[in-house]
């Protein structure tokens, strides 16, 4: 199963951050529509990526929710019927949820770079070192430090989980 090394941080300064993103990257990066529908699943995560084009991805993966890099391993599987699929796996397994965003991809070497802008949540960061089969998860994780570092991205900015935990967190704080 493919893994990468990964950690999501809020982002103060968009427009600071695609400059150094753009710098490092040497391109402007490439912007994605993506609505994920996640599902209820008994190990892991399981979600939809619909790229709003007929197109999508449907995704598992398992991580750790913590702060910092951490390894993710992930399958991934293409689907040419993204509104089919969202149907059968919402009968069979019940939504979770779902995450709109609009991302600004940006290729650093082995990692890719995210600038997210996810509706109800606001602008984030997310990094994914892609793991090379000789890479130890210790490798992986000096490499996204180092970013961390060069994109100026605080430890105090980490957030742990996945967009859908920050907004079912929101969800459930406003009905308090």
């Amino acid at each position: 199963m493919p893994s990468n090394v990964e950690i999501k941080a809020r982002v103060d300064s968009v427009s600071l951050f695609a400059q150094k993103a753009s710098a490092l990257s040497q391109s402007d990066g490439t912007v994605i529509k993506q609505q994920d529908t996640f599902f209820h699943c008994s190990q892991g995560r399981l979600k939809l990526r619909d790229f709003m084009n007929g197109s999508g991805q449907l995704i598992f993966y398992d991580r750790p929710d913590t702060d910092g890099p951490k390894l993710s391993n992930f399958s991934i599987s293409p689907t040419s019927d993204p509104q089919s699929l969202r149907e059968v796996l919402s009968a069979a397994l019940g939504v979770m949820g779902e995450v709109l965003k609009e991302r600004r991809l940006y290729l650093i070497g082995q990692t890719r770079v995210h600038l997210d802008t996810v509706e109800g949540l606001g602008d984030f960061m997310e990094l994914e070192v892609m793991m090379r089969p000789d890479q130890t998860v210790a490798e992986g994780q000096q490499v996204a430090e180092e970013l961390m570092r060069q994109l100026d991205v605080s430890e105090a900015s980490l957030v742990s989980g996945a967009y859908m935990d920050l907004l079912l967190q929101k969800a459930n704080a406003l009905q308090k």
